[in-house]
């Protein structure tokens, strides 16, 4: 029996929802998943490392457990008692939990470019939340710092100068292509 419906399968998809879906059906092994948390603790404390004040207010909530969770992505981190983070032993409950409402990758990324902040549902410990928020609005990578430890100080300079024009250009497009244009669905593309 077939479907008279216009949302049957026999209807065009785009390209982009194409690749969403097909990236939504893809999951990793559990080995990969546990590699990418183990270095994405590790840049972060990286990055809190060149923080004193951050460290210093990790302190206050040492073991205090702060789950991320994104889709099927997740992340529990502790402040440990040097100020850094680490991913808790054991299946303690977060003491706070903080989800990205946004499904979709490309809207999440299309929102991070466009220098939005994602939404968020947070809930649990409000000091706790108190001090993540800081730490969101405050901290920042100095990418120009740890290049020029490697390629020097004008090569650095140039390369992360080159890098923001690029971010710029790729700002101004998305937001050419934000609420007017990018939702339109008549199949036009810049």
């Amino acid at each position: 029996m077939q479907s008279d419906s216009p949302t049957s399968s026999s209807a065009p998809r785009s390209p982009l929802g194409f690749l969403q879906s097909l990236l939504g059906s893809v999951r990793p092994p559990e080995w990969v998943v546990d590699e990418v948390q183990n270095r994405v603790v590790l840049f972060l404390n990286h990055v809190l490392m060149q923080e004193p004040q951050a460290q210093q207010r990790l302190r206050r909530q040492q073991g205090k457990p702060v789950r991320v969770q994104w889709g099927d992505f997740h992340l529990t981190l502790a402040a440990t008692p040097a100020g850094l983070l680490e991913r808790p032993a054991g299946d303690r409950q977060p003491e706070l939990n903080v989800t990205l409402t946004q499904a979709s990758p490309f809207a999440l990324a299309q929102k991070v470019l466009a220098g939005e902040r994602p939404g968020v549902d947070i809930q649990g410990d409000v000091q706790l939340a108190a001090e993540v928020a800081w730490l969101v609005d405050n901290v920042r990578w100095d990418v120009e710092e740890d290049l020029s430890r490697l390629v020097g100080d004008a090569m650095a300079h140039t390369l992360v100068g080159g890098a923001r024009s690029a971010a710029t250009a790729v700002k101004a497009f998305v937001g050419r292509r934000a609420p007017g244009g990018a939702g339109r669905g008549d199949g036009h593309s810049a």
